[in-house]
């Protein structure tokens, strides 16, 4: 329990539980506890802090809705306190404590969101954006492949980092400490084993002096000049700063919010000590730090108002039809929050109510909660009495997405009022002014970029309103250090607040020789324009496919096309990608000019499948002839024309049966967007008998421009990085991180190369697996333990096949670059180095390098498992997976859908495998049952996992997943799958039942494929993963696809 507060009438304590995961948890494990507070606390009105930044009643509470309720406390803390003593300029939130950081934003309302991810969990509830890093004071500090590594583990409270005397491992408060940003004398005497003792700054000293030698050990040479363990530490904290930039910049500039704009409200245990260098690096100007810092968060829940919310679903257009049951909708849910408000005590007057209605645009999925714009209803089609809901919607897209589709119906899915009971609660008043010079504490040597400066120390309590504290300095007091870098001033408020302006620092020049510091922070850069390329993708498309499955990916690349980042999209895409932009350099040449951007997706070009349309563009420089860098988006748009709707076909045996085929074309041609043959391109493959063009033009063509824009911020970010460092420098790093990728993967082949050949007696890998057509997938794997090196070769691989199973020669690539990078164990940069060390063969003609006219769109997304199956299995990594993406498309020539039903993971030599996950090469989202429905004439029967699929296995998989449709109409149903004749591969042998089993599960479901293709219904399916194991559910199956049938 955190604060106490005075409410109306009543006592309130406030709550807060963290971690709550569930409604069962919590009812299991806080039953006693509420009893507890129930006979303990009577006449007390318990209140609990939500993830929405709201009270509720204890028998409201909800664990699912708590989740987030300590940053919530603070985020309602820096709004009450910040907001309006700096002049209503938007804040951003930056809450930096032991394991993680969280960021927030504030500009007079607060944000909400409705689903969000922790800890790997998705959850959807009303809850305040508060987006997470994992940096920290305890994120732990390593020496990776050449680079300075921050994070993502963490040392938590115990052992915690070295200074805790507890045997931890280095963090970032030991770099702080080593810094002299932390001042031990200051600091109580509770660490160590009896937790009696100070902060060990000796044993820091010499964890950070053995770190150093690592450092300065690593590709030494006679002109390197060796790093102190203050260059080290301060390397370190440099590091953890560009982490904790990131989800800042995505925040903001995800939104369409211009950074430097905001003020950087610092709070948490250990923000102050950063917030001069983050605030710096966004180029913000003001800094504020409040008072209670330490504790903002409790602090924030005795400011925060007790909250009833009432929603309701509507799936209304908002016309003016439909405004008089809007209006008396949102009337019920205000009179219901009122009441429920009033029956805690709260007078009418101490209410507020918040309207909102849930807005999209029909045939999208995104939706926005928007309140009403008041206009005194001046525009009768776009307001009704409570105002325009219409106009905040426009607005708000226009921003957030960068367009308005105005010939597009506005549809209402649910009404929710917000209720809000006032606390009440008044700040605190102002401290005294200032009327001498502050008094200096003591002065003590503090490390910054500049070199080790004296500085002064302050104390917050004997500071006065008024007082100026020029940097360096530190602030402090009980809950927290505030440290004011060179250049910076500190400002005392009225209210005993620090308020930092932010001044210009010198410049440091930085050359084209390697940095191992610089190397982290440039690949942070890297991969921050490939995250908000991604991040401009999803929010300019309009398909599902794109914008709510995330099939996409972006990527930046070198001037020779080599891959120098991408962002953690779609793992099929990122060799593949990389093939794409160097066949336009070698098709192309000099024939590109500025403003110019490309189309591809030709297998032979560089292409996965057909319906992955890459869009590349030239980023140049003035008075550079040739580009500098290019950007390229990857996106799957769910039709592109072919012999099916969604453009898999699971029976082409050409690549013109599966849709538009572009090798190389000028999608803008020094700046006009090429429209008109563009859509006589995607209308093209209905000029083949049985085939036809695009089915969903008007989604392509937007989704293609979504990916031009994609790619102009990319542009933008590029030119920016290069206005800042110079040409030479950016692409010196550039190259550095590519050999720091490589230096990775050497590493892991002489450690796998070393092991084999102790156990083996040659240090040669091999596996093979078979498809369903019994063409064998072959690897033997050749590693010279000395070098680092390694040959893949797939000599034994089945040829072409007649069917669509082949998989272009990128696909392979892709296939290894993601086994190598996931194999390594930790995060490394994902670019081009990682195959410098890797030579592949393929031969040509086989199955995995397909004749230019093959049919491919299968080896996309089936036969890509089964390469990444064999080489996990080669390597002994983990089992298989399913084998492939289980895909399943419907559709008719006015509307195409495609989705890939999860399988999931292959169990590892310590632990299970996973369910119901996408995995490998495809980490899409699974599309919500209540969009497919919403979106699609389909009823979605089931969805649930398919149990005892995993084997026996001490460590197994677990369960697979099943879907089934229900269709209200009846289109055109294919279901592609592979993996149907044997079980996936286990890492050290199949299981003897395996047959036995697969037998009996795989002879029924073949019978009602049988059925199925007699009928002309659909194609086979995946058989045995999705069961029908008793001859009953057989009979039962036939017997409802012939009651179908005989109702055509």
């Amino acid at each position: 329990m955190k604060g106490l507060m005075m409410s109306p009438k009543k006592l309130i304590r406030k709550v807060t539980l963290k971690g709550l995961i569930s409604s069962a948890t919590y009812g299991k494990h806080n039953k006693g506890f509420f009893f507890w507070l129930q006979n303990n606390l009577k006449g007390v009105n318990v209140l609990f802090m939500q993830s929405d930044g709201g009270l509720t009643q204890m028998n409201s509470f909800n664990g699912s809705r708590a989740i987030l309720s300590g940053p919530a406390g603070g985020v309602v803390g820096y709004a009450m306190t910040s907001y309006n003593e700096l002049g209503q300029q938007p804040v951003i939130g930056f809450d930096m404590g032991g394991t993680s950081t969280d960021v927030s934003r504030y500009a007079g309302a607060f944000e909400h969101v409705f689903e969000s991810t922790t800890a790997g969990i998705t959850i959807q509830a009303p809850q305040l954006d508060v987006n997470t890093v994992a940096a920290g004071g305890g994120s732990r500090l390593f020496f990776r492949s050449g680079m300075f590594v921050v994070g993502p583990e963490s040392v938590g409270a115990h052992p915690g980092p070295v200074c805790y005397r507890k045997g931890g491992q280095l963090a970032v408060t030991d770099a702080n400490l080593v810094l002299g940003r932390l001042l031990p004398q200051y600091f109580p005497k509770i660490f160590g084993p009896k937790e009696n003792e100070p902060l060990d700054k000796l044993k820091t000293l010499e964890a950070f002096k053995m770190i150093t030698e690592e450092v300065n050990s690593f590709g030494k040479n006679k002109d390197k000049t060796n790093l102190s363990v203050e260059e080290v530490a301060m390397g370190f904290i440099k590091v953890a700063n560009e982490a904790m930039c990131r989800p800042i910049r995505a925040l903001t500039q995800a939104k369409g919010h211009d950074t430097s704009r905001h003020v950087l409200a610092v709070f948490g245990g250990a923000g102050g000590q950063h917030a001069c260098a983050v605030a710096r690096a966004l180029g913000m100007q003001t800094v504020m730090i409040h008072k209670y810092a330490g504790i903002l968060s409790a602090y924030g829940m005795a400011l925060a108002d007790v909250v009833e919310e009432a929603q309701e679903p509507c799936s209304k257009n908002y016309e003016k039809g439909n405004f008089m049951y809007i209006e008396s909708r949102l009337q019920y849910l205000e009179n219901k929050c009122k009441n429920a408000l009033m029956e805690q005590g709260f007078s009418s007057s101490s209410i507020l109510c918040e309207l909102y209605l849930h807005l999209r645009y029909q045939g999208t999925d995104c939706a926005l909660m928007c309140t009403p714009v008041k206009d005194n209803c001046d525009n009768p089609e776009w307001s009704c009495c409570y105002g325009n809901f219409k106009e905040a919607f426009i607005t708000r897209y226009k921003r957030e997405f960068g367009f308005v589709i105005p010939e597009r119906d506005i549809v209402v899915d649910d009404i929710r009022v917000r209720g809000v009971g006032k606390s009440e609660v008044t700040l605190e008043g102002k401290i005294g002014a200032a009327d001498e010079d502050p008094p200096i504490e003591t002065v003590t040597p503090v490390y910054y970029e500049e070199g080790l400066l004296d500085t002064k120390v302050y104390m917050l309590s004997a500071l006065g309103a008024g007082h100026v504290i020029t940097g360096p300095a530190i602030i402090l007091d009980n809950l927290s250090t505030i440290l004011i870098e060179p250049g910076c001033t500190g400002f005392i408020t009225d209210r005993g607040d620090v308020r930092i302006d932010i001044g210009l620092s010198n410049k440091r020049i930085i050359g084209t020789e390697l940095d191992a510091i610089q190397l982290s922070i440039f690949s942070h850069r890297f991969m921050s324009i490939a995250e908000q390329m991604g991040r401009i993708l999803q929010r300019t498309s309009i398909s599902t496919n794109i914008k709510e499955r995330l099939d996409f990916s972006c990527a930046l690349f070198g001037p020779d096309g080599g891959l120098v980042s991408n962002a953690p999209h779609i793992p099929v895409h990122l060799g593949a990608m990389q093939e794409t932009v160097q066949y336009q350099l070698q098709a192309l040449g000099d024939n590109l000019r500025d403003g110019d951007v490309l189309l591809s997706n030709h297998p032979c070009a560089g292409g996965s499948h057909l319906p992955d349309l890459t869009v590349i563009t030239p980023v140049f420089l003035r008075n550079v002839r040739r580009p500098v860098f290019y950007v390229a988006s990857r996106g799957h748009h769910a039709d592109i024309g072919g012999i099916t709707p969604g453009s898999m076909p699971p029976h082409s045996t050409s690549i013109h049966q599966e849709g538009a085929v572009f090798m190389t074309f000028k999608l803008v041609d020094c700046g006009n967007f090429q429209e008109d043959e563009l859509i006589k391109a995607l209308h093209a493959p209905g000029k083949l008998p049985g085939s036809s063009g695009t089915r969903n033009l008007q989604d392509n063509l937007s989704d293609l421009r979504a990916q031009v824009a994609a790619n102009h911020k990319g542009i933008e970010l590029v030119s920016e990085l290069i206005d800042y460092y110079g040409l030479d420098v950016v692409q010196a790093y550039m190259s550095y991180i590519q050999s720091s990728a490589e230096q990775a993967v050497r590493d892991l082949l002489k450690e796998v190369g070393v092991h084999v050949l102790k156990e083996k007696g040659t240090s040669s890998l091999h596996a093979v697996d078979f498809m369903d057509d019994g063409s064998p997938i072959e690897l033997n794997v050749y590693i010279n333990v000395e070098e680092g090196t390694a040959v893949f070769d797939f000599e034994g691989t089945g040829p072409e096949v007649w069917g669509n199973c082949n998989a272009p020669r990128a696909i392979t690539v892709s296939a290894i670059i993601y086994c190598l990078r996931s194999m390594v164990g930790h995060d490394i940069p994902l670019n081009q180095g990682c195959l410098n060390p890797v030579q592949i063969k393929i031969p040509a003609g086989c199955l995995l390098d397909p004749s230019e006219d093959a049919a491919v769109v299968g080896g996309n997304v089936q036969t890509s498992q089964r390469v990444v199956d064999v080489i996990l299995k080669a390597f002994g990594a983990c089992a298989a997976s399913q084998g492939c993406m289980n895909n399943i498309t419907f559709g008719d020539n006015t509307v195409g859908y495609y989705e890939t039903v999860a399988g999931g993971s292959g169990a590892g030599p310590s632990w299970h495998g996973r369910s119901g996950v996408h995995v490998h090469m495809t980490n899409t989202r699974i599309t919500d049952p209540e969009i497919l429905e919403r979106r699609y004439p389909v009823i979605l029967k089931s969805f649930t996992l398919n149990p005892n699929t995993g084997g026996i296995g001490k460590y197994r998989d677990l369960s697979h997943s099943q879907l089934i449709h229900d269709p209200i109409y009846l289109p055109r149903v294919m279901i592609f799958a592979e993996q149907q004749h044997q079980y996936p591969l286990d890492v050290f042998g199949p299981s003897e039942d395996a047959a036995v089993v697969g037998g009996n599960v795989q002879t029924s479901q073949r019978v009602v494929d049988v059925i199925l293709k007699a009928f002309g219904a659909c194609a086979a399916s995946q058989g045995c993963n999705e069961q029908h194991n008793s001859l009953e559910t057989t009979l039962l199956v036939i017997m409802k696809l012939w009651l179908e049938v005989q109702e055509l």
